[in-house]
């Protein structure tokens, strides 16, 4: 069956090609801080990299070759313009694949993930990070009070269906956790504009457009949830994703019923 197309694919091109005439950063800087912590504690070295949502092109690691990737023509300057779940790549490519800010905006997220799998050599590393459920959440209450019944804002992921897509994509030692950005807004148009300028911006196939009235009567909700200072708090959650393609050198599970002691007798001596 045919994975539905929630984002239009050619929208989401332009709106990269737009903000990277003026990108703003702050979210997947904040993203790469988080999978740059989450590489400090590997000690294996990486010779091929995928820059996996360029952006930037911050993304960088000493004696490595990074391939930067984008669906954005301006974001894959250099590199290769396509999308996340029509990677062009052979499989066993790349010894790390890094995705910072993209995921959450793919059709088919499942096919993305196993591609990247697939991309990566046997033991390769996968660390990803997108804007999850709970992001959004004071946009999410204003734009429904504003304008009851449309939706604005595309679905979001949480972390525990992100973990389960991990293993479902066959990813070996998957972890998905969940890091908290918060931010204060003069305005509901600052936050707007920080939107565009990450390429954030509503992207469903069913979009309606933004109605003056509806903007300002979003406008006005936005600044009554203000606190005294006149600004307005707005939360992202970002998710996590770690996950290693399989080799046969990694830890294993133990087998089911090979423990030596019993939880209930652990728990009954407490």
């Amino acid at each position: 069956m045919d994975t539905p197309e929630i984002f239009d694919r050619r929208l989401r091109r332009l709106r990269r090609d737009r903000a990277a005439r003026g990108y703003d950063g702050f979210l997947r800087d904040f993203m790469l801080e988080g999978i740059v912590d989450r590489l400090g504690a590997v000690t294996r070295s990486f010779g091929e990299v995928l820059d996996l949502g360029a952006a930037d092109h911050s993304f960088a690691l000493p004696g490595a070759r990074v391939v930067r990737c984008d669906p954005g023509a301006l974001f894959a300057r250099g590199g290769v313009q396509a999308d996340e779940d029509r990677l062009p790549f052979a499989d066993a490519s790349f010894d790390l694949v890094v995705s910072a800010g993209v995921l959450d905006q793919v059709n088919d997220l499942p096919g993305a993930l196993a591609l990247i799998r697939r991309v990566l050599r046997p033991d390769g590393l996968f660390l990803g990070a997108f804007a999850g459920a709970g992001s959004l959440a004071t946009l999410r209450a204003v734009l429904r009070e504003a304008e009851p019944g449309v939706a604005r804002l595309h679905p979001q992921i949480d972390v525990r269906s992100a973990g389960d897509l991990l293993v479902r994509a066959g990813f070996a030692l998957p972890v998905a956790d969940t890091e908290r950005l918060d931010v204060r807004y003069a305005s509901i148009f600052k936050l707007f504009a920080d939107l565009r300028a990450t390429a954030s911006t509503n992207l469903l196939v069913d979009r309606t457009p933004l109605t003056r009235e509806t903007l300002a009567r979003a406008a006005q909700v936005f600044m009554d949830r203000a606190d005294p200072d006149g600004r307005t708090p707005e939360r992202f959650e970002i998710v996590f994703l770690t996950g290693w393609a399989p080799d046969p050198s990694q830890p294993k599970p133990a087998r089911r019923g090979s423990a030596t002691a019993s939880l209930a007798a652990a728990l009954r001596s407490n």
